[in-house]
Order: C-alpha cells, then sequence, then structure tokens
C-alpha cells in the first residue's frame, strides 16, 4: 500500500493529474505511466500463456487479431494504414514497440481483457475466450514485418 501512496505522491508532484491533450507528455511523466502500468495497474503480471508457440496457434491468433484489433493496430499489428494511430491522444501504439513487448505475456491478455483507460484500448472480456486471447498474445510476441500485410481493407476505399 505504500508503494501506491508513494506513486499517487510522484504523479501528482509531476502534473499527472491533469491531461494536457495539447502536447505529447515529457520524459519524467512518459517513465512515471508506464511504470505504474507495469507494477500497478495492469494485472496478471505472473500468469503464463497456456498455448505453446505452433503455425496453428499463431495463426489462430492471427484470425482473432484480424477480427478485432486491425481497426487501430493495422493487420501487422504496428499501426500500417491506420489513418488516426498518430493523432489522437495518447497515440495508438505499435505491438512491436519495446513498451508493449516488455508487458509480461499475463500482462498482454490482461489488457486484451479489461483494455487500458483512459486510451481508448477497449477490454473484450466476454467477447473472445480464453484461447482467443492468448492466441493473440501469441500473434504479438511474433508479429510479421511493418507493411507486410497490407492495409485494412476498410482504409482502402
Amino acid at each position: 500500500m505504500r508503494r501506491r501512496s508513494v506513486l499517487f505522491a510522484v504523479v501528482c508532484a509531476t502534473g499527472l493529474s491533469g491531461c494536457k491533450a495539447t502536447q505529447p507528455p515529457g520524459k519524467l511523466e512518459t517513465e512515471t505511466v508506464n511504470y505504474a502500468k507495469h507494477h500497478f495497474f495492469i494485472g496478471n503480471r505472473s500468469e503464463k500463456n497456456p498455448l505453446p508457440y505452433t503455425p496453428q496457434n499463431w495463426q489462430d491468433g492471427k484470425e482473432a487479431f484480424s477480427h478485432y484489433c486491425i481497426a487501430c493496430h493495422g493487420m501487422d499489428g504496428q499501426n500500417t494504414g491506420v489513418p488516426f494511430a498518430d493523432h489522437i491522444s495518447p497515440p495508438i501504439p505499435s505491438l512491436a514497440s519495446a513498451e508493449v513487448q516488455s508487458y509480461t505475456d499475463g500482462q498482454l491478455k490482461w489488457i486484451l481483457d479489461y483494455g487500458i483507460r483512459p486510451s481508448g484500448m477497449p477490454g473484450s472480456s466476454g467477447t473472445l475466450s480464453d484461447d482467443e486471447l492468448w492466441s493473440i498474445v501469441l500473434y504479438i510476441r511474433h508479429l510479421p514485418p511493418a507493411g507486410s500485410q497490407g492495409v485494412p481493407e476498410m482504409y482502402t476505399h
């Protein structure tokens, strides 16, 4: 509990208690929020993916991803062809980024289940099965090269 109190004090002291959509966050703000997400706000840190990496499980993840995730993350998970990815606050991260890849598998599943507020990342608990979510985690861990999957069809017309 003491760590949360200290974190709250740091957040207040650095001005994170208010939103500034007109300018990107500074280095200290970014590092503080990333630390808080990884250590306090995003659960399931120690949960392991029960699905082994196999071509079929990866394909299942790609299929589930293509139904639920491509509108914001592109077909390759790296925002290829998503016209608004860099124009919202906070910007949609590339799933290949060090920030996203540094989450544990359990944390990635937790994010898929519950979302991240206030980022716009919705939760899918009750919509997707655990096997679908775990297969998406496998896909995120082994993304295809940026641009290799093309642009989502919804943005080509």
